[in-house]
């Protein structure tokens, strides 16, 4: 959990073998909100730019995300509001029913939002459990439930598994604050210049 004011943090895409390590994110983090930009290269839709803010309560439950994605053919944005039970709406207030039972949110692509299932519940070395997601996916801001699990498998390591058939998974060293450094194949985190 941020035990700092604010942090600014970057990390480095390295998902694209032809663009490997081409773009950024930079995320200026503070006790309740975060806002970030993550500029990226996409196979399907080439460069493209996503914003996202996010505010959550003091319980790590998120309460708001506003989304905005350009690419060079169009701009697309989306805003969710959660009421940390488990309940979703649009901008415009109309329910979600299909992220019923989702607490966290898990944006594509952004390593940070692998925080918020570990800081709302904290969990023992060895011990593992399953979250369901409103999972983003940029730059359609396309979003759905998705089932995740998190093992914990030592002070500062975590396996993700993703468990909508694909048997992805990943071990997930964070830092002091839990938040991820590495994210094998995807990301890692850019060297804090101080």
């Amino acid at each position: 959990m941020p035990n700092r004011s604010t942090r600014s943090i970057c990390w480095i895409p390295t998902w694209d073998p032809v663009h490997h390590g081409v773009g950024l994110e930079h995320l200026l983090l503070d006790t309740e909100s975060a806002d970030a930009v993550v500029l990226a290269l996409d196979e399907a839709q080439g460069p493209f730019r996503l914003r996202y803010r996010l505010a959550w309560d003091d319980a790590w439950r998120l309460r708001e995300a506003r989304l905005e994605a350009a690419t060079q053919d169009a701009t697309r944005s989306l805003v969710l509001q959660a009421d940390g039970q488990g309940h979703w709406q649009d901008g415009d207030g109309r329910p979600i029913d299909e992220l019923d039972g989702c607490i966290d949110i898990d944006i594509w692509p952004t390593p940070f939002t692998n925080s918020f299932p570990l800081w709302r519940r904290p969990m023992a070395v060895g011990e593992r459990r399953e979250f369901r997601m409103a999972w983003v996916c940029a730059p359609e801001l396309t979003v759905q439930p998705q089932a995740q699990a998190y093992t914990r498998l030592a002070e500062r390591l975590y396996r993700f598994e993703s468990l909508d058939g694909s048997g992805f998974t990943v071990e997930l060293p964070v830092d002091e604050d839990g938040i991820v450094l590495d994210y094998p194949g995807l990301f890692r985190r850019a060297p804090d210049p101080r």
